[in-house]
């Protein structure tokens, strides 16, 4: 069985934006904009709020209890990483 990856590095870039490490180097700014619905979420539109996340455990957490599992924000992260190859020219790609 595969390990959960885990968070170990975020900073905030804008908006609702958050570059994320995971523990096997994966790195991509997330979108978090997103996932701001429902109660627990609903704080997190008010950006000053939103800046006050930590990382707790493997993910990143809020002063109220959200959070986003970190297996989810993995996925999204490998994506927008994926996307970024994909649009690098194939020399740069290679030793990438």
């Amino acid at each position: 069985m595969k390990p959960l990856a885990s968070v170990v590095k975020a900073k905030y870039l804008k908006d609702y934006v958050i570059d994320l490490t995971f523990d096997d180097g994966t790195r991509s700014a997330v979108d978090f904009s997103g996932w701001l619905r429902g109660e627990i979420f609903e704080p997190l539109k008010n950006k000053g709020f939103f800046k006050k996340f930590f990382l707790d455990g493997s993910t990143v957490v809020w002063p109220n209890g959200a959070d986003i599992a970190p297996e989810t924000l993995y996925s999204v992260a490998k994506k927008e990483h994926n996307k970024k190859l994909d649009l690098m020219p194939q020399k740069r790609r290679r030793s990438a």
